[in-house]
């Protein structure tokens, strides 16, 4: 299978690794856990890679270029963190397709071939258990101008695209959020109840209200980071998460989805549909009914006469006489013009 099969937006403090006495070792173990066990789902999809999104903490890009987004098309990206070494292979030939796919939709993302990886990358896909071709992107998310979230979306939808255009198979990683404010007075103070209202809408499926935080709420909630999640987002499209977590802390919010099961379509039809070919003949009928004060004196006379006049099909005729509702919608009409026939009708009877 080729496109976006899945995916996950996860945490990745740093205490995960450094595990200091202020940390609680037992919700450590359940976000670890909880992201093995994604790890296995994504697997099982069996992609080609894994397109690995998280933001630079200030040691990649910060003096000499900050890019809003940054594609790494080396044959590995090495990292280490209090101790532990990261070594990643990457999809070069795929990040190189991509890369110029992302050019040919208008973005003009900066690339590497050197950059190394902190442990926004090297935490999740140690407990993710990652063990095939990465290919990295960097997202600007802490040094203004930051890219907004819409933009972020758009480069993610855009990125989707150039998978499928590829004929690769992927699973996204979002590393990053929830809300924590590293190096400032409000560390001890994450927004936990910003963070499980928003959460708990994203469990929904509804992906897209990220894209209603701007740049100032963002950093005001302590969600800078969220600008990964928005770039996962537009690679998702709508679905719903098949596992969650949920696990504050004094400093972070630690929360993930996970987006490991097929992309629902949803089938069943709309309250208020198109207007049928085949039942035009009636839906004029319920629209001379609704604006033509004639039309309704016929029917008022007579509502088999008028129906019949329509040049409709039994059914429809039998419907139209009776101006029944169930029968109606069971004919796919659309409920708006029924309703405004029939409520033209029913005032129009009821005059003196």
């Amino acid at each position: 299978m080729s496109g976006v099969l899945g995916g996950a937006l996860v945490p990745h403090a740093p205490q995960f690794f450094s595990l200091p006495e202020t940390e609680d070792k037992a919700t450590v173990e359940r976000v670890r856990l909880a992201m093995g066990k994604v790890g296995e789902r994504l697997k099982s999809l069996g992609p080609d890679l894994w397109i690995v999104i998280a933001n630079d903490h200030a040691n990649q890009f910060l003096l000499h270029c900050t890019p809003p987004f940054c594609f790494h098309l080396g044959a590995e990206a090495k990292g280490s963190f209090v101790g532990r070494e990261f070594c990643f292979a990457i999809a070069s030939d795929a990040a190189m397709r991509l890369m110029r796919h992302m050019q040919d939709e208008g973005f003009d993302p900066a690339f590497t071939n050197t950059a190394g990886v902190d442990y926004a990358f090297g935490i999740p896909l140690t407990f993710l258990g990652v063990d095939q071709p990465i290919v990295p992107v960097y997202v600007n998310s802490y040094v203004p101008p930051q890219p907004s979230m819409l933009r972020c979306f758009a480069f993610g939808e855009a990125l989707a695209r150039g998978i499928a255009a590829a004929e690769l198979g992927a699973v996204v990683v979002a590393s990053g959020g929830m809300s924590h404010f590293p190096g400032t007075d409000r560390y001890s103070r994450p927004e936990v109840e910003f963070d499980r209202s928003l959460f708990e809408i994203l469990k929904s499926g509804n992906l897209r209200r990220l894209l209603a935080l701007d740049e100032r709420h963002l950093d005001d909630m302590g969600n800078v980071e969220l600008r990964s999640w928005a770039i996962a987002a537009g690679l998702l499209g709508e679905r719903v998460p098949d596992a969650s977590a949920f696990e504050p802390s004094w400093h972070h919010t630690y929360a993930m989805l996970s987006f490991a099961g097929a992309k629902a379509e949803r089938t069943e039809p709309l309250h208020y549909p198109p207007i049928h070919a085949k039942r035009l003949p009636l839906t004029g009928a319920l629209y001379r009914l609704a604006n033509d004060e004639d039309a309704r004196a016929n029917y008022l006379r007579n509502p088999s006469a008028y129906a019949k006049s329509a040049g409709l099909a039994p059914d429809e005729e039998k419907a139209l006489a009776a101006l029944d509702q169930t029968g109606m919608l069971e004919l796919g009409i659309h409920p708006l013009v029924f309703f405004l026939a029939r409520m033209q009708i029913e005032h129009d009877r009821g005059r003196p």
